[in-house]
């Protein structure tokens, strides 16, 4: 009796289908969680902001004026550092444009609308734009 060794084409056929039907998966997935990750330093990169706008709420009792550059907020972001394009706050509104790179476009933008509570006087945050629609941030 001659003995045979080795796998059959339809063997060979059935793990590459698998293989690629987890390819088809994997690289979406991945794709998808480099933007988020990528994305979560433009997010990062207003914190030093929303506190300024709060302590400016503070000082002020009101949005107006909570710009950049004055009433304790840090100067506007003009020029590209790390994942930011561009960084503003106009009467309390932060709005931050990505650097375009790993799938993220300018026009996923971060913006973020405070709204202050009258009778507490705490600000709550609200984001939107491009960013938040395509769901690198919440």
């Amino acid at each position: 009796m001659k003995r045979i060794s080795g796998f059959t084409l339809i063997e060979l056929m059935i793990t590459i289908a698998i293989v690629g039907i987890l390819a088809a998966i994997a690289i979406p997935s991945y794709q998808n969680y480099t933007r988020r990750a990528y994305f979560s330093e433009v997010v990062q990169a207003t914190a030093p902001y929303r506190a300024s706008v709060g302590e400016c709420v503070q000082n002020l009792s009101t949005l107006t004026g909570c710009n950049a550059g004055t009433n304790t907020i840090p100067a506007a972001i003009a020029a590209p550092v790390g994942a930011v394009t561009s960084l503003g706050v106009t009467n309390g509104v932060i709005t931050v444009t990505p650097v375009a790179a790993h799938g993220i476009v300018a026009t996923d933008t971060y913006i973020l609308t405070p709204t202050v509570d009258a009778a507490s006087g705490t600000v709550t945050w609200a984001s939107s734009g491009g960013g938040v629609t395509n769901g690198y941030a919440k």
